[in-house]
């Protein structure tokens, strides 16, 4: 199992929103050996969120060999013209390093802000992947379809090379099947499933992906935003479980409290080896307070007692 980490965008109380922070914290999962940097996508929300694409390319250059990732971004609300000029240009700028995992989002809100009906998201989702794929690729024809065309459309300096693109997906069937006709790899989310609901979302993906004549074992996936605090006080986890977490993600405490580790680091190591054992290969990191210290106590608290 590899592990990337999140930029904190997203804020969980009496965030500092500086990049002298950011920085320091991706200096850290750098020098910690982190494989991947990741960041998230919104245009509003409940609390604070600091726009993704920014945040990576503000702190690129202190990114040493990490891999660059959205986990997602949001090819309907950005648009995939405007999507593919920004994340060609941080790829460029990073030296081929980026990998693109987009998600049509569930947030009505976030289309309300750009005046796009929310019921349109699938079927502009569907036609924005073949759009970027389309704008990133010179030996792809030009796309046509409904919502968008890139007919005559030449987007330089071109990334790199075309970044890989997953499709994020909870694991239900329709999105599984998407996942599978559309990307190069599927990004799960922690909060949104469990070990054994993604072992079972696994097999049948693997199934749809010999449907589609792709190979499972070279079609790789990871778990986002699991939003994790380290700590051996009871009373600690309880604090920031209860100040931060469940005020911000809005989920049921039951929930929150079986599928996000916040506790000791063998809590955390048990979760993350049964998430191993259901296929898993990577997984992002969010710590929710005390980002650049909790980093540090992942690496060398936890990490060492996962089973991969």
């Amino acid at each position: 199992m590899r592990f990337g980490a999140h930029l904190p965008l997203m804020d969980f109380g009496g965030h500092p929103y500086s990049l002298d922070h950011l920085v320091a914290y991706t200096t850290a999962a750098a020098d910690l050996g982190f494989d991947t940097l990741a960041v998230n996508d919104h245009m509003v929300f409940a609390v604070p969120w600091l726009d993704g694409p920014t945040a990576l390319a503000a702190v690129t250059a202190c990114s040493g060999t990490m891999t660059l990732a959205t986990t997602v971004a949001l090819s309907v609300v950005r648009g995939p013209v405007p999507l593919a000029k920004t994340l060609g240009a941080i790829d460029r700028l990073a030296g081929g390093r980026l990998r693109v995992a987009v998600g049509p989002g569930s947030s009505a809100d976030d289309y309300a802000a750009v005046d796009i009906p929310f019921a349109e998201r699938w079927p502009r989702f569907d036609e924005s992947v073949l759009a970027l794929r389309a704008l990133w690729d010179t030996n792809e024809a030009p796309f046509t379809g409904r919502f968008y065309s890139t007919e005559g459309l030449s987007l330089r300096p071109a990334p790199v090379a075309p970044p890989p693109i997953w499709v994020a997906s909870w694991g239900s069937d329709a999105g599984l099947r998407r996942v599978a006709r559309l990307g190069d790899g599927w990004l799960a989310s922690a909060y949104n499933t469990t070990p054994d609901v993604f072992s079972r979302a696994h097999a049948d993906l693997n199934r749809l992906l010999v449907a589609a004549g792709k190979e499972p074992d070279a079609f790789p996936n990871a778990l986002a935003t699991m939003w994790c605090y380290i700590t051996d006080d009871h009373d600690d986890a309880e604090r920031v479980l209860h100040e931060r977490v469940i005020p911000t993600v809005h989920r049921p405490e039951e929930m929150l409290r079986e599928r996000l580790p916040i506790g000791p680091p063998e809590l955390f190591a048990e979760k993350l080896s049964e998430f191993a054992a259901a296929g898993v290969e990577e997984v992002f990191v969010w710590p929710v307070a005390d980002e650049i210290a909790q980093l540090h106590r992942f690496w060398n608290d936890v990490r060492p007692l996962v089973k991969h």
